[in-house]
């Protein structure tokens, strides 16, 4: 039976500590433009240059990332000279996988990011630019003082002209709100903390460019010289649906990803001081349904090719109707992004699906045994399952079993993924 040997290879498995990677400290997973900004349950390079190192064996290649998220998979790729391509339907992710994957010449950089905190430092009579959009949401966030300062430093960032390095600065500009906002600091759900000692915007934007400064130069002095001369060549990205890749059939050497999660419109909430000062979104709620899958919830009968994914929505129609209905969905675009995977790979080449299990309303939610029947399904043959622990990714490692989000632990009554799978398929 296909479907217990999936199940029983699961259960077998072992925990291999030589893909945990609890030896490196923060500053080396954040290396080089890795700690541009905070982004949710992100990959570590590490990870993915193993995974390279292991199946790529040429000096070209052509690396795929269908969720690219914060862009780690694509900086590991063009570090090595690969050639990157990827999508991702959040502004926030494509605007700062553009940026992390661009590198800039260090003085040139350093000199407009001198200049441009000279010019913060005299705003105080400059015209603040908010969105009036969403006046109300940042009104809600920040309090007046900041409001004006962070609206002035905005203003100074569209005065710039060069597109490089107006990017680079809105990267900073939206990895400073969160303590610049009454967010509550050590939480990822939008959850305001009235008593919060708000931090003034110039002394941590001072920090934040500084920092990025850094990684700047870190990834110039490692970046092949083919890239450094000519980097638009080596990247292709698109903010949009992971089931449509920018790659031709039978071009792409290797696919790394991790994929979202059912409750994946917390993405959405996690990024939301960024996406209203943006103005990226004209509802906030209408922004959030995209984000589950890849596309906005249909209503229409889903016929799953995976038995295990089918089983797991019946379980949890039992449970939630609707919960049931955006499951069979998820799984569902999951099974036209690995399809997608398949037409752009190369014969002989692989996917590399990073992704873990969980609960959601009780209901054991066993996406990478799913994940591997849609491969198997799709044509791919499994050539690998390693099972990783997670040593420290910033989330919160609970979910609370009736919601599927993400809670303290003191509320919580479920791990969210203390393990997770790399589940490797060879087309």
């Amino acid at each position: 039976n296909a479907v217990l040997s999936i199940e029983d290879i699961f259960a077998s498995k072992k925990i291999d500590d030589a893909w945990s990677f609890v030896e490196y400290k923060p500053s080396q997973t954040g290396k080089w433009t890795n700690n541009y900004h905070r982004y949710p349950a992100k990959f570590i390079p590490q990870l993915v240059e193993k995974l390279m190192e292991e199946y790529i064996g040429a000096d070209e290649a052509l690396i795929n990332d269908p969720f690219m998220g914060s862009g780690t998979t694509l900086v590991s790729g063009i570090a090595k000279g690969y050639k990157v391509s990827g999508t991702d339907i959040n502004k926030i992710s494509h605007l700062l996988s553009k940026v992390k994957t661009t590198p800039i010449e260090p003085d040139y950089l350093a000199n407009k990011v001198y200049q441009f905190y000279d010019k913060v430092l005299l705003s105080s009579q400059l015209e603040a630019t908010i969105p009036q959009r969403h006046l109300e949401r940042i009104d809600y966030w920040f309090v007046e003082e900041n409001k004006i300062k962070l609206g002035q430093i905005f203003t100074l960032i569209h005065q710039e002209e060069d597109e490089q390095i107006r990017d680079f600065l809105l990267i900073a500009f939206s990895n400073i709100l969160k303590n610049c906002s009454i967010w509550l600091q050590k939480s990822n759900k939008p959850t305001r903390d009235l008593k919060k000692k708000v931090q003034n915007p110039y002394i941590i934007l001072k920090r934040q460019l500084n920092k990025m400064l850094r990684g700047n130069l870190a990834f110039w002095k490692i970046l092949p010289k083919k890239v450094k001369e000519n980097p638009t060549s080596f990247v292709n990205l698109q903010c949009g649906d992971a089931r449509k890749q920018l790659a031709a059939d039978n071009t792409v050497d290797m696919v790394i990803t991790s994929s979202p999660y059912v409750t994946s419109y917390e993405y959405a909430d996690l990024h939301q001081l960024s996406t209203i000062w943006f103005d990226f979104a004209e509802s906030l709620t209408d922004y959030r349904k995209a984000f589950i899958g890849t596309t906005y919830k249909s209503t229409e009968s889903t016929v799953l090719n995976s038995k295990i994914a089918q089983d797991i929505v019946d379980n949890m129609a039992v449970k939630s109707k609707k919960k049931a209905v955006e499951t069979a969905v998820f799984f569902k675009d999951m099974e036209t992004v690995i399809q997608e995977s398949y037409r752009i790979l190369k014969k002989g080449g692989r996917a590399c699906y990073v992704i873990g299990n969980t609960k959601l309303k009780g209901v054991d939610i066993l996406n990478a045994e799913a994940f591997t029947e849609i491969m198997l399904y799709t044509g791919f043959s499994l050539d690998r399952i390693i099972k990783r622990c997670i040593p420290s990714k910033s989330l919160p490692q609970t979910r609370d079993k009736e919601t599927g989000r993400f809670a303290k632990t003191s509320q919580s009554n479920a791990t969210a993924y203390p393990t997770e799978f790399i589940v490797i398929g060879k087309k």
